[in-house]
């Protein structure tokens, strides 16, 4: 009886997994380390038709057509967005092309799935949504950790327990080939926005090249953050801790979350100095390394899946649910120029 039982729940798992297919052809712009790495593994995994892939060098287009046949390698992204076909444009190019590329393709009514930064300033911004609202496209940012599942943990728990202050560290080795803030510290300013609210810098103290202290606020809710590229790649650190009214949160690199409730205060002293006490850590979110599942895999822990699946969902219209859409930017990009103007 418990073997048929099994043997049913996987089998239906199988067939729920067989049955999600798309209707439409997709294509994708760029192939440097980040698509070949977090993205594409993701589209493959629920075969999403891709039609195109568009890069722009010659040589590697032809190598392209040769591994990935019979996906047609381009040059010309006019040539993708001539053809009726294609339902929806996935771009992970250059930053610096974001914003060109990314006003074609809402321009041609396709669907976008554009990787972060979709531009460089607030003015471009607002001319991607002016775009996108008068031609009624479905787009959706690559800010991959909105859509961690221990993000959404934190957010609901955030939801019901109200944060007080909160400590940001987002740390790595140095950045020659771009903006870091656009390029690189979008991902914790964005976090913290997400999380948090809309946000003003207080105070921001360089001290380096691409290294900032920052304070902010958050209505009630004050966070201090350490953006560096001081450091060094191969132990780049990702951590927030934060601190409620219940207790303390503490979210390690998008893999780990736990909580570790305050400890009882009667007239102003702590009991724990008094009582003997054990504090007891909550684990809300631990990937599991054992078994490599995909809810086990970095690319879904990291949110790449979650990200890339709803964005298809609402082109196959199986789903409405966008968590970043280009109108969810606008505090971030406000307070990346808060940042550049101290």
């Amino acid at each position: 009886m418990i073997k048929k039982l099994i043997d049913r729940f996987k089998n239906r798992r199988t067939m729920a997994h067989l049955q999600e297919r798309c209707a439409g052809r997709y294509a994708f712009v760029g192939m440097g380390q980040h698509s070949l790495t977090n993205l594409y593994p993701v589209l493959d995994y629920m075969r999403v038709p891709l039609k195109y892939i568009c890069v722009t060098n010659a040589d590697k287009a032809r190598l392209i057509g040769l591994k990935y046949a019979p996906t047609v390698a381009t040059t010309s992204l006019a040539e993708v967005l001539a053809d009726d076909d294609v339902k929806g444009v996935m771009v992970a190019a250059s930053p610096s092309a974001h914003f060109a590329i990314a006003s074609q393709v809402i321009e041609s009514g396709k669907a976008l799935f554009i990787e972060k930064p979709p531009c460089a300033t607030s003015d471009q911004l607002e001319q991607l949504i002016e775009l996108q609202e008068r031609r009624g496209a479905v787009v959706s940012v690559g800010l991959q950790k909105r859509y961690a599942p221990s993000v959404g943990v934190l957010k609901k728990r955030l939801a019901k327990d109200k944060a007080m202050s909160y400590v940001m560290r987002y740390v790595t080795g140095a950045y020659p080939e771009g903006d870091a803030l656009t390029d690189l510290y979008i991902h914790a300013l964005d976090l913290v926005t997400y999380l948090f609210g809309k946000a003003t810098a207080v105070a921001c103290q360089s001290t380096g090249v691409n290294d900032y202290m920052v304070m902010l606020r958050h209505g009630n809710t004050v966070g201090m953050l350490e953006l560096s590229t001081a450091y060094t790649w191969s132990t780049a650190n990702e951590s927030l801790s934060v601190s409620t009214s219940k207790g303390v949160y503490e979210l390690l690199q998008m893999e780990q979350l736990t909580f570790m409730r305050r400890q009882p205060v009667v007239c102003g002293v702590p009991l724990e100095k008094v009582l003997r006490t054990n504090p007891t850590v909550e684990y809300l979110y631990d990937r599991n390394n054992f078994v490599p599942t995909v809810v086990n895999n970095q690319i879904y822990s990291q949110g790449f899946y979650n990200e890339c699946k709803a964005w298809v969902d609402m082109v196959e219209g199986r789903s409405s649910v966008n968590l970043s859409p280009l109108q969810s930017l606008r505090d971030t990009f406000r307070l990346i120029d808060d940042i550049r103007s101290f």
